[in-house]
C-alpha cells in the first residue's frame, strides 16, 4: 500500500520534517505546500537532487491540495516565527496569524476530500488542533498536535543530562498545554527501576529545577538561533509514523479529552485510526488541579479565537 504524507508551511520545522521523510524513506508520495511558491519549489528540487544519493525514492508533489485527498497523514507546519521573539516566551503570540491560516488551509483540506489523520504542530498547538478539527469537521480521534509529546522529550533530556544516562531510559510524561501552563507530571517518572521522586530524595534532584528546564526548553534553543525545527519535527515524523503502521503506541499528544472537553497533552494508544484509546493515570491533587487549569486557559483561547472567527 502506498503511504502518503502531506506537509502543510515549508519553513525551518516543515522542511525539516520532509527532510527526515525523504532521508529515511518513511513515504512513498510527499506532498508539500506552502504560499511562498519559490520556497516550496526550491526544497522540491533540492530533495529530489539528494535522491541518487540515498537508499530510497519519494515521489514529490508541489502545492496541489488536491493530492492531499489519499493521503495518510498532513502534518500542519503553518506559522510565524518571528512572533515568538517576544519578551514573554509567549507561544500565543503566534495566535492571531496561525488561527486566520489554518482557518482558511483547513477549509482547502476539506474541500480535498481528504479522510486521514492531522498531525499539528503549529502553534499555540492545542488551540490551533482544536480550530482544526472545527473547521475541517474530522472526527476528534483524527486530529491530534504534537503537544507535550516534544516537552516530555526535553523533560526526559533534562532529567537524563542530571543522572549521566540515556534520555530513553526515563519514562514519564509533561501534560497539558504545549506552552507555559504545561507540568511535569512526576507522579507519572520513573528512572533507573524507581519512582524519581524515591530517586530524587536519594540523589538531591531539584525536581522544580528540571520542570522548569523542561518547560522552557524550546525557548532556550529559539534564543540561540531564533527558531525551533529538529526536537519538533522529529516529534512530528515520529507520531506521523506511529500512525501509518498502526503501531498502537503510547504517547503524550495533544488529544481530545471529553472529561475536560478540550484538546490538550495526555498520553493515549495512537495508531492508524489516531486516538485508538484514551488512558487514565494516577495523577495527585495537585498535578489533576494543574491539569484542570491548564484546560481552562485552552479552552478560554479557543472559545476567543472562534468568537472572532464569527464575529
Amino acid at each position: 500500500m502506498t503511504r502518503k504524507i502531506g506537509i502543510i508551511g515549508m519553513g525551518h520545522v516543515g522542511s525539516t520534517a520532509a527532510h527526515y521523510i525523504v532521508a529515511c524513506g518513511f513515504a512513498d508520495d510527499l506532498v508539500l505546500i506552502d504560499k511562498n511558491e519559490k520556497k516550496v519549489n526550491a526544497d522540491a528540487t533540492d530533495f529530489e537532487d539528494a535522491m541518487s544519493n540515498l537508499p530510497y525514492h519519494t515521489n514529490i508533489t508541489v502545492n496541489d491540495y488536491a493530492a492531499l485527498k489519499d493521503a495518510d497523514v498532513i502534518i500542519s507546519a503553518l506559522g510565524n516565527i518571528k512572533l515568538q521573539d517576544n519578551k514573554n516566551d509567549d507561544r500565543f503570540a503566534e495566535l492571531p496569524f496561525t488561527s486566520a491560516a489554518v482557518k482558511s488551509v483547513g477549509k482547502k483540506i476539506k474541500d480535498s476530500g481528504f479522510n486521514g489523520i492531522i498531525v499539528d504542530i503549529s502553534n499555540p498547538v492545542d488551540v490551533i488542533t482544536s480550530i482544526y478539527q472545527e473547521i475541517t469537521g474530522l472526527p476528534k480521534d483524527h486530529v491530534l498536535g504534537t503537544g507535550t509529546l516534544l516537552d516530555s522529550s526535553r523533560m526526559k533530556r533534562a532529567v537524563a543530562k542530571e543522572l549521566s544516562i540515556d534520555p530513553r531510559s526515563v519514562y514519564g510524561y509533561n501534560l497539558g498545554e504545549h506552552g507555559n501552563s504545561q507540568f511535569t507530571a512526576w507522579s507519572t517518572v520513573r528512572v533507573l527501576g524507581k519512582p524519581i521522586t524515591e530517586i530524587a530524595k536519594q540523589r538531591g534532584l531539584d525536581l522544580n529545577k528540571l520542570d522548569k528546564a523542561a518547560r522552557e526548553g524550546g525557548f532556550n534553543v529559539f534564543h540561540g538561533k531564533k527558531y525551533t525545527n529538529y526536537g519538533v519535527a522529529t516529534a512530528a515524523v515520529h507520531l506521523a509514523n506511529t500512525i501509518m503502521t498502526d503501531a498502537r503506541t503510547e504517547m503524550a499528544v495533544s488529544n481530545y479529552r471529553e472529561e475536560l472537553n478540550t484538546y490538550l497533552s495526555y498520553p493515549a494508544i495512537v495508531g492508524r485510526d489516531g486516538i485508538i484509546e484514551r488512558l487514565n493515570l494516577q495523577l495527585t491533587d495537585e498535578e489533576k488541579e494543574k491539569l484542570q487549569t491548564s484546560a481552562n486557559f485552552i479552552k478560554t483561547k479557543f472559545k476567543e479565537s472562534m468568537a472572532k472567527e464569527n464575529a
